[in-house]
């Protein structure tokens, strides 16, 4: 094996050391079995899916959906084509909004802050509608931008047409879509997920309470959000982070309300007794600087675009093993981004992760006598 190819067994460095080492792995057993239709817990860095059942059958949402609504207000707020203390001028249609509501009057002018509040915290489907009009022109036309951006999180499951959740003709999502929103959602938007944790919010001297009761139930749970009409039964998306561990449940089809908490808090505990994540490594971080060889450097700091996180059967960390291979020879030039190389961590000899190593920086192609010399060691070596 050449300085050139490598095979790096690394996690002596990760581990450093830690006495988790030596303990005992803890027997994973099945998944609860909950009275859901459908249902998916999901850790909220690495993406991986702890249990799930029926997660991809095509179901109505009811008041999940504005999740998604949530989802395209943020974009517009993030992006500064709208702003919170933006004035919106209610319609006759958002006011006479059936369900659950704010309680907005018809003509006024409202703050886009309150009317996120009121849709986040009491479920408003008239707040709902009030944005999706101020933002796309039209309800219908929200929805078109709402299927967009599902398309672009690769929610294959899943088509709105109505930004409330109101029950409607090819309206549904999925418990693995909704999950999928829901982590997107975080990692996009975390200034603006913390609406999710408040408790009530006071509308025209009407204070209503947040409808997810685990928000009462569980400290470690800062949202998400409850749905519920008769064609859905009840619904709850939910996220908690414990210890710096996030994990996303999604209860669809629950018989009453008391159900859908109580399964969620069975998946969550399930999730955090038997499972840990950890960050493998950072982005952008060097990990190695191999030999470069025909540049106008030798070496060439090597890593990965994002960080990896890898969720494991607790106490299972010292048993992975990480291994890169490098591309063989490594020559410039290289520009910052490329590809040289792959990384792969196993555990137990099965392959749980693999991503591109890439380069950390540029280096361009070294002048004749460079490259001529670096030409001669390779042949020698």
């Amino acid at each position: 094996m050449t300085s050139l190819r490598l095979a790096l067994l690394i996690m002596t460095l990760l581990l450093g050391g830690h006495a988790a080492a030596q303990s005992q792995p803890v027997p994973v057993p099945d998944p609860p079995a909950l009275g859901a239709k459908g249902y998916v817990l999901m850790d909220f860095h690495s993406g991986r899916v702890l249990a799930n059942e029926q997660s991809d059958v095509r179901r109505d949402p009811a008041s999940i959906t504005k999740v998604m609504t949530a989802f395209v207000v943020f974009n517009e707020l993030q992006s500064g084509d709208l702003s919170m203390d933006e004035q919106v001028v209610i319609s006759e249609k958002a006011w006479r909004a059936r369900g659950s509501r704010m309680f907005i009057e018809v003509g006024n002018r409202i703050p886009v802050r309150d009317l996120v509040r009121g849709m986040i915290i009491q479920s408003g489907n008239d707040a709902s509608i009030a944005l999706a009009e101020h933002i796309a022109g039209s309800e219908a036309t929200f929805a078109a931008l709402m299927n967009q951006y599902a398309a672009e999180l690769g929610m294959t499951n899943t088509q709105y047409t109505n930004a409330t959740g109101l029950p409607g003709d090819d309206h549904y999502s999925s418990a693995a879509d909704t999950a999928t929103l829901v982590r997107a959602l975080i990692n996009r938007f975390p200034d603006y997920y913390r609406y999710y944790s408040e408790r009530q919010f006071t509308w025209n001297g009407i204070t209503q309470r947040n409808r997810n009761r685990m928000l009462w139930q569980d400290p470690s749970v800062d949202g998400v959000k409850t749905g519920y009409t008769e064609a859905a039964q009840y619904c709850l998306a939910t996220s908690a982070n414990r210890d710096g561990m996030r994990l996303i449940s999604v209860v669809m089809g629950a018989e009453t309300p008391e159900n859908r908490v109580e399964q969620s808090k069975t998946l969550l505990n399930y999730g955090y007794r038997f499972f840990e994540t950890h960050r493998l490594y950072e982005a952008d971080a060097t990990i190695n600087t191999p030999r470069l060889w025909k540049g106008t450097a030798d070496t060439l700091p090597v890593g990965v675009s994002d960080d990896i996180y890898i969720t494991l059967p607790t106490d299972t960390y010292d048993q992975l093993d990480a291994r890169i291979t490098l591309n063989d020879p490594l020559q410039a030039p290289v520009a910052e981004g490329d590809s040289v190389g792959r990384l792969s961590v196993s555990l137990n000899g099965e392959v749980v992760r693999e991503r591109s190593i890439i380069a950390l920086e540029g280096v361009p192609e070294a002048g004749f006598v460079g490259r001529t010399i670096d030409s001669v060691r390779l042949w020698i070596n």
